[in-house]
């Protein structure tokens, strides 16, 4: 494999060819303008060479006199002698040319209009070789009639000649300028090496390409934030789980509509491990580390796991956990019934163990058929029972109105009123306390299921109503705990199948919408 040359090396190749480069501009520009030059002041001077021999009276008494034009020789040479141009010429009326080496041969006028009568400076080509030349017209003295014309030129030097007079100090320059790349491209590689942590740009390169193949393939989400709140870094599974734009980086936090909890620890206004985000309809578990470089932070960088699917098993398992603390309530109030029948027996008082163990079996059937009667969804039903037998453990009372009535519904819809039913039973027991009371009432309508819980505590306070269903808020836990989620999670449950849920005082109704059957 081919090694690729380290960074001073490119330095000093990319060096080198900008100062072959503009050599050769400069080269260029110089031989242009040295061929403008030429025109410009050559072609002034042999136009004045030509005009000068034009007006010679030797020169047009000879061209009238055509025994005497073999003397116009001696006077265009002795022009040519003086002026230092290539070629003096004398040419007739009919353009045949009557002095030089090829005499009677016909000139080479190209563009030029000395035919009538004015003076021209141009470049032609006679025979393969570039001239600049002047040609001044000849008139007679008494009818200014066109008798001949002068022609004076100087032949064009090589490309060579004239790149070498333009630009004497060519290889000087080109010698400096190398000189000059080399030094500089040494100075300027050991200041990126410097600023590079000594990493040659293929290192650079590939470290790049392994950070973005890393980012964007953990399973996890990844979020960069600097010191002003804006995103520097984000991977694939973070703009999904947060919902984010695709066009992200450099993007203000403030400027997304983040919930305020979620702004808060991404912006580390809270602290803490494990921190739990609700977004939308996910679950996310958040972790915000500092980032720190050469002893100054930088920024963060936050890692997001979403627990959707986990926190959807646990509420399925509640159900299952709610009947095991209904068994085991159940198990420690039927020991006490046992232990206060046997005390009953040792007693010899019969009657009254016949009795106690009729109220005792009353109570239980008529809490079942209240429940199982008006709540068809053997889950739900499950839960009350177990609610009401831990109220009672608790020395309070809850109750299902006699108003309730819910029929059989979907698997999916039935585990979210669960869980809005539990966590709304639960945030009433705990207000209450020994001695209270919490009434559940559960109704239906043929587009919405309504849950209504009431209780005997002081209720929320106006002030707070908005407060109580944001993430995070609690006021039985001090701040940083892993509380405050379970009215959160409620309302983000019922929004999510477009409902509601609302609080007036000790009052809390959730509304959440029921599909539709369409009939087959």
């Amino acid at each position: 494999m081919r090694r690729k040359p380290s960074l001073a090396g490119q330095f000093l190749l990319l060096q080198l060819g900008i100062v072959l480069l503009v050599v050769v501009a400069v080269a260029g520009v110089s031989l242009a303008e040295s061929d403008a030059a030429f025109r410009d002041v050559e072609g002034r001077r042999l136009l004045s060479v030509a005009e000068t021999v034009a007006a010679n009276p030797v020169v047009r008494l000879r061209l009238t006199d055509p025994l005497g034009q073999l003397a116009l020789s001696g006077i265009a040479e002795t022009a040519r002698g003086t002026s230092g141009a290539s070629y003096v010429l004398v040419a007739g009326a009919d353009g045949q040319l009557l002095t030089g080496p090829d005499i009677g041969r016909p000139a080479v006028l190209g563009d030029s209009q000395v035919r009538s009568g004015r003076s021209w400076v141009g470049v032609v080509d006679d025979a393969g070789t570039a001239a600049l030349v002047a040609h001044a017209p000849v008139l007679d003295d008494y009818q200014g009639k066109l008798v001949g014309f002068v022609v004076v030129g100087r032949t064009y030097q090589t490309v060579v000649q004239r790149l070498a007079s333009a630009t004497p100090n060519l290889l000087t320059y080109l010698v400096l300028g190398g000189a000059l790349g080399i030094v500089g491209s040494l100075l300027l590689a050991r200041r990126f090496k410097r600023q590079t942590l000594g990493l040659e740009p293929r290192e650079i390169t590939g470290l790049v390409e392994h950070r973005e193949a890393m980012l964007h393939g953990i399973k996890e989400g990844v979020v960069g934030v600097d010191l002003a709140d804006r995103v520097t870094l984000v991977n694939d599974e973070a703009i999904r789980l947060l919902s984010l734009p695709a066009a992200v980086v450099g993007m203000s936090l403030h400027a997304l509509g983040l919930p305020r909890r979620l702004l808060d620890v991404l912006g580390g206004g809270i602290s803490g491990v494990d921190q739990v985000v609700l977004r939308d309809d996910r679950v996310l578990v958040l972790n915000r580390m500092p980032v720190v470089v050469r002893g100054r932070q930088a920024g963060s960088v936050t890692t997001l796991r979403d627990r959707t699917e986990l926190t959807a098993l646990e509420r399925e398992l509640d159900v299952s956990r709610h009947a095991t603390e209904a068994l085991r309530a159940q198990a420690h109030e039927f020991s006490n019934r046992l232990h206060t029948i046997a005390g009953l027996i040792e007693l010899q008082e019969y009657e009254e163990v016949v009795r106690y163990v009729m109220r005792a079996s009353q109570a239980h059937e008529k809490l079942t058929r209240d429940v199982t009667t008006r709540i068809a969804d053997p889950a739900l039903a499950a839960l009350l029972i177990a609610k009401a037998t831990l109220a009672a453990e608790q020395r309070a009372e809850l109750r299902v109105s006699s108003s309730s009535s819910l029929p059989a519904i979907d698997e999916d819809l039935a585990v979210d009123l669960v869980t809005v039913v539990g966590n709304l039973v639960d945030n009433a027991l705990e207000s209450v306390g020994a001695g209270g009371w919490v009434e559940v009432e559960i109704s239906t309508s043929a587009s919405e299921v309504l849950v209504t819980v009431r209780d005997s505590g002081t209720g929320v306070p106006p002030e707070l109503v908005d407060e109580i269903f944001r993430q995070g808020y609690t006021t039985k836990a001090p701040a940083g705990t892993h509380r405050g989620f379970g009215l959160a999670l409620t309302r983000l449950i019922c929004t999510r199948h477009g409902g509601s849920i609302a609080v007036d005082g000790a009052v809390f109704t959730a509304r959440i919408p029921r599909a539709v059957e369409v009939p087959a």
